[in-house]
């Protein structure tokens, strides 16, 4: 019996700050900076800040973000959040990069279910 493929996808993301033409900034943000999200890992560029308020804005929303969707989910198309402060002209905005694969197994301690082995299993032989 073949080890069941406990492999799955998720995107990367860009989360970069949009200011609008005019807009005040509160949020100590300037137009065009980001941080990238690869796997769990958050990632900054060298030197530059960003505020917590506008992470927390953003943070439950990037999990989501990074798992494929439907064509007609929300979650596909909207990819703006606005800055948590309400007299803040920034908006994030969250961009899907690259797909990025990773194993159940290296990812948690957690086994699979036995159905979701068989469940691969029968998808794998369905290929051949």
């Amino acid at each position: 019996m073949t080890p069941p493929d406990d492999r799955f996808e998720l995107f990367d993301l860009r989360v970069e700050v949009v200011v609008p033409e005019g807009g005040r900034v509160y949020c100590g943000a300037k137009p065009g900076d980001h941080f990238e999200l690869r796997g769990e890992m958050l990632h900054l560029p060298e030197g530059q800040g960003f505020s917590i308020y506008s992470l927390a804005a953003v943070l439950p929303l990037l999990a989501a973000k990074q798992r494929p969707t439907h064509p007609n989910d929300w979650m596909t198309s909207d990819a703006e959040v606005a800055c948590p402060d309400p007299n803040c002209a920034t908006r994030l905005r969250i961009t899907r990069l690259a797909h990025r694969s990773f194993r159940h197994a290296e990812t948690t301690a957690v086994p699979l279910p036995a159905c979701a082995s068989l469940e691969s299993e029968d998808k794998t032989h369905a290929e051949r």
